[in-house]
């Protein structure tokens, strides 16, 4: 697929996350309810330019697919199957909520998984000889410690035990030094689904000026490094010219630079911050951000991103 001249495209990507666990598999993301926003197309003096929609939903099946069959090549190699093993802390319902939607995608591509549930009071010793048991397990191919943890246990520390090779989130200080320095690593799931995108969409970075809006070590800087570093380099980046925006970024200095980017990625977790006179004609704006806010009208939480898609749909026509 080929980027469009003209319109506006706005990707509403909520990822979730389905772990590779064999070097075969495809880097995956989203499931249930992967990027179903649409593009839209914004009005320019009178003219309406109308942008490519792309299905998110599609794309993650077939990914899906793509996975599945890699997963059922090394099994019928005689290969063990994968095995995927989730510690989960505490009660807190988004973590659970996100620990369930892991384990229905990884059943969906044949990939085993365990949940190791531990109290919120668990002791960070604990959790550290628990990783220590799965890193010595043959069976264990890929480690997961849902975030938050809590407080009274350092998530850099716990993350740091988990070995390097069954690290499927990438948190680890040498994944991420690997991939800061462009050589092979398990990539952060938001970011390699943010490159997997652009990837099967044609989205060209190549010289093109990109904004990234958020600067999080598990989202916005992955996003950024793989977006900048050399295409020639033993992992492949998008030499691209990158912009790290954030949170304190002043609102008309951001628009300042998303109105000269060829790409935007939000994931700065504040709702609306991108509207539609921020977007230059033909850019292309993927949305990663995550926010439940308070619906005035049906009285809900809802989830939205941080792109204004409801500002948007006043420029349709």
């Amino acid at each position: 697929m080929t980027v469009v001249a003209r319109g506006f495209w706005l990707l509403r990507g909520r990822l979730a996350r389905v772990s590779a666990l064999s070097r075969s598999a495809v880097s995956p993301f989203a499931a249930p309810g992967a990027a179903g926003q649409a593009f839209r197309g914004f009005r320019s003096s009178g003219v309406r330019y109308d942008a490519i929609i792309i299905s998110g939903t599609e794309m993650a099946k077939q990914i899906q697919k793509e996975i599945q069959h890699g997963v059922d090549s090394w099994v019928s190699l005689g290969n063990r199957r994968p095995h995927l093993s989730i510690i989960l802390v505490g009660d807190n319902p988004a973590s659970h909520t996100y620990v369930r939607r892991k384990i229905k995608a990884a059943a969906a591509v044949g990939i085993c998984s365990e949940i190791i549930l531990k109290p919120k009071d668990v002791s960070q010793e604990e959790l550290l000889d628990i990783t220590d048991h799965l890193n010595a397990d043959p069976r264990v191919s890929g480690i997961l410690v849902q975030l938050p943890l809590p407080d009274h246990v350092d998530e850099r520390t716990v993350c740091n035990g988990i070995a390097p090779e069954k690290d499927v989130d990438g948190f680890h200080i040498i994944n991420i030094g690997r991939l800061c320095l462009d050589q092979h690593s398990l990539i952060p799931a938001t970011a390699s689904a943010v490159w997997e995108i652009i990837r099967r969409t044609g989205i060209e970075t190549f010289g093109k000026n990109v904004v990234v809006a958020g600067r999080s070590k598990n989202v916005g800087m992955p996003i950024a490094m793989l977006l900048h570093t050399d295409g020639e380099h033993e992992r492949p980046g998008g030499d691209a010219t990158v912009t790290i925006a954030h949170r304190y970024t002043p609102k008309e200095q951001l628009k300042i630079h998303t109105l000269l980017a060829d790409v935007i990625i939000v994931a700065a977790g504040i709702p609306k911050l991108i509207t539609s006179d921020m977007v230059k004609e033909g850019a292309a704006v993927i949305d990663v951000g995550i926010n439940y806010i308070h619906d005035p009208v049906t009285r809900k939480t809802k989830l939205v991103g941080d792109v204004d898609f409801e500002g948007n749909k006043l420029h349709l026509f």
